[in-house]
């Protein structure tokens, strides 16, 4: 360990660009044994890490670091998979530099510790080695109902199974993952990491039922009924538009509406994707990490140019900065500083913006510039500006309350609604947010659900 001052911080390998556009295969490289080694190596094993503390799983990073470091894969392998229900998907999704890299001790002065590659490095080798998590073969007295099956329905039910308890998942769609099946595209997550850990779920027990929504191919009230505990894991799929003229135009999208009719083109649920932009100019409005996935996916489906706008400057945009750099690599043209006005016939109209200085928490407001006025050509115009939660009747009909933007309300510590044996995470509690944090709330979903079958 220590070896930051004679090892510098690495990244994996990254595929080709006129290679990787042509597919939605993975990016990014596993790193290989010496690789992950060396980078572990660097830790300095710090007494107060704040990337145990920074990472929502609290997952204990430096441990299964010092393992890396001494080769002991399957010690390495155990004490991620302790903490995370799918590291190795969410060493691959997660902002790392926001999280547990953003907090290293080595950001500064030397380079953050390549966290999530060596995070995914584990779990990858391990199963390539034969290591599989631990469940509980003893079945205890409970039996739990999760609707959904994204980041935190997947996760309360890992948590769950561990301890043993009767597991019923319920999908509405036609295979299990939500989010990280049809909306994160392949080349940042191939879909048979998502289907893995549905299998190892399946194989510990877990019940899943595909095509079945809750309210119409079975009641809540049945499920009330049935189970123990109820969780709700739907997500926040509703797109925001923008409030502009002409955004109802049959060539505005959005951003959720694509990727997802992309990914089951290349799922094979269906032959082509309803929306085309093969040959198109095609213009993406927002600047967060759904925008990148339009823009590397419009290219990957052969769009002539594509732009992606933001109105703010790069420096201000939420998204990861590795996607960035991806995306320009790609080919793709960032305009900053601008703002939609209206859609017209032959593109987009914008108007130009700039940021007053940093106020107290350093946020910076927008403002219009005067007469900047322009029109932006596009054939096809995709709005990546966020989510809503959705609110299904069955919700409206359970009683259990609700914040003012439709989100339920949940105590923060056991995510448990206002009635007693239903309990609620991830995005459709606050809105869209990371998979790391909808899996840390199944995380501590599952935790109040057996300590409350006790």
């Amino acid at each position: 360990m220590l070896k930051f001052t004679e090892i510098n911080r690495i990244n994996p390998n990254k595929r080709g660009v006129m290679e990787r556009i042509k597919d939605f295969r993975e990016v990014n490289e596993v790193f290989p044994k010496d690789d992950a080694a060396d980078q572990a190596s660097r830790c300095m094993q710090c007494g107060d890490p704040y990337c145990h503390t920074k990472c929502p799983l609290h997952n204990i990073i430096p441990a299964w670091l010092k393992q890396v470091a001494s080769k002991d894969l399957e010690l390495a392998f155990n004490i991620s998979n302790e903490t995370s229900p799918f590291p190795e998907i969410l060493g691959r999704i997660c902002p790392q530099e926001v999280l547990c890299e953003g907090d290293c001790s080595l950001n500064e002065t030397h380079g953050a510790i390549s966290i999530g590659s060596i995070e995914t490095h584990i779990t990858e080798s391990g199963f390539d080695a034969g290591f599989t998590p631990k469940f509980n073969t003893n079945k205890t007295n409970g039996k739990v109902a999760i609707i959904g099956s994204g980041p935190a329905g997947m996760s309360v039910a890992n948590f769950l199974l561990r301890e043993g308890v009767e597991v019923h998942m319920f999908e509405r769609a036609s295979k299990a993952g939500g989010l990280l099946t049809f909306g994160i595209p392949g080349f940042k997550l191939e879909k048979q990491r998502v289907q893995r850990r549905i299998d190892l779920l399946t194989n510990a027990g877990m019940n899943l039922t595909l095509n079945c929504e809750i309210g119409k191919d079975k009641s809540f009230e049945e499920l009330e009924k049935e189970f123990d505990a109820v969780f709700i894991g739907i997500g926040a799929t509703k797109g925001k538009k923008a409030g502009i003229k002409g955004e109802d135009n049959s060539n505005v999208h959005l951003a959720m509406e694509f990727l997802t009719t992309v990914q089951k083109k290349e799922l094979g649920e269906i032959n082509s994707s309803a929306i085309d932009v093969n040959g198109k100019d095609v213009v993406v409005i927002g600047g967060g990490d759904t925008a990148m996935d339009c823009v590397r996916t419009s290219i990957r489906e052969g769009a002539s140019s594509v732009k992606c706008l933001y109105r703010r400057d790069e420096a201000n945009m939420p998204g990861s900065k590795k996607e960035v750099i991806n995306a320009k690599e790609e080919g793709v043209d960032f305009v900053f500083n601008v703002s939609p006005v209206s859609i017209e016939s032959n593109g987009i109209k914008l108007e130009k913006t700039t940021l007053s200085d940093p106020d107290e928490s350093g946020r910076q407001s927008v403002s219009i510039v005067e007469n900047s006025e322009y029109l932006q050509s596009a054939d096809v115009i995709i709005m990546a500006l966020g989510f809503d939660q959705e609110l299904p009747q069955f919700i409206q009909d359970s009683n259990v309350e609700l914040d003012k933007w439709n989100g339920i309300v949940i105590n923060l510590d056991t995510k448990q609604t206002s009635k007693s044996n239903i309990y609620a995470g991830g995005d459709v509690v606050r809105g869209a947010d990371l998979a790391v944090t909808a899996a840390a709330d199944g995380k501590a979903a599952a935790k109040a659900i057996v300590e409350s079958l006790k």
